[in-house]
């Protein structure tokens, strides 16, 4: 059962997150209503043949970043339409986050955001149930 919007805590457009898995605390993300799965930057991105994929996370330039190769099971592949409306076959991970006191367990697909602002993105799949985004905070 659905909560009621007014049990629901509100979030601004932009939030603070921490994923435990990866020790990365307060990482800063946006919240993404357009998007149905949250994304994470990374690069050097490519299957190994046990079923994951290996990927860094982050740029050197991003202060989390730690130039730890990761290694995580491939949930499923998505065709993803970005922002600038090119069509990207991506790659899904699963890890969990917590965002404003709340562990959840969040899907990301895995890209190259380093012309983006914030590295993730946080999408409605992640939100509904339990956040209502305010854009003015």
């Amino acid at each position: 059962m659905e909560k009621r919007s007014k049990d629901l805590k509100i979030i601004g457009r932009l939030v603070q997150i921490d994923i435990p898995q990866w020790n990365i605390n307060e990482i800063e993300a946006k919240i993404d209503t357009g998007a149905y799965t949250s994304s994470i930057h990374c690069n050097h991105i490519a299957p190994v043949n046990n079923g994951k994929v290996r990927f860094n996370l982050l740029d050197p330039s991003h202060p989390a970043y730690n130039d730890k190769i990761l290694e995580m099971p491939i949930i499923k592949t998505k065709a993803v339409k970005s922002s600038n409306g090119k069509v990207e076959e991506r790659f899904v991970i699963k890890t969990v986050i917590v965002l404003e006191g709340q562990k959840i367990e969040a899907h990301f697909s895995l890209t190259d955001r380093s012309e983006m602002r914030y590295p993730l993105l946080i999408g409605r799949r992640v939100l509904r149930g339990r956040f209502l985004v305010d854009v003015s905070k």
